[in-house]
C-alpha cells in the first residue's frame, strides 16, 4: 500500500530540492548592487509624502464589492451558454430568473447612489 505512494513522494522531495537549490544558487551568484533608490519603498524611487494609513472613502469599497457581484455573473453565464443546448427551456428560464434578480439588484444599487463616484 505505501509502495504506491512512492512515486508521490520522489516527486514532493525532487520539486522541494528544485525550489531550495533555485533559492540558494540566486542568493549565492546573484548580482548585488544595493542603492538608495532600490532600498526605496516604491518602484518609482520617488519619496513617499504622507502616511501609508490613509483612509479610503466607503464609496471605494461599496463599489468594489458591487464590481465583485456583478462580475460574478459571468462566472454563471459562461458555463450556462456552454450548456444551452443541453438545457433547453429550464436552463433559459433558470437564466432568465437569475439575471432579472441581478437587474434587481443592479437597479437598487443605482436607486441607492451605490454606483455614483463623488
Amino acid at each position: 500500500m505505501l509502495m504506491d505512494y512512492l512515486p508521490i513522494l520522489i516527486l514532493v522531495v525532487l520539486a522541494g530540492g528544485f525550489a531550495v537549490s533555485n533559492i540558494v544558487l540566486s542568493l549565492i551568484l546573484g548580482p548585488r548592487h544595493p542603492n538608495p533608490e532600490k532600498l526605496s519603498p516604491y518602484e518609482c524611487g520617488i519619496v513617499p509624502v504622507g502616511s501609508a494609513r490613509e483612509r479610503f472613502s466607503v464609496k471605494f469599497y461599496l463599489v468594489a464589492m458591487l464590481f465583485i457581484i456583478f462580475d460574478m455573473e459571468i462566472v454563471f453565464l459562461y458555463p450556462w451558454a456552454v450548456a444551452f443546448k443541453q438545457l433547453r427551456w429550464f436552463g433559459l428560464i433558470g437564466m432568465a430568473t437569475f439575471l432579472a434578480i441581478l437587474l434587481v439588484g443592479y437597479f437598487y444599487a443605482w436607486k441607492k447612489g451605490g454606483l455614483e463616484w463623488e
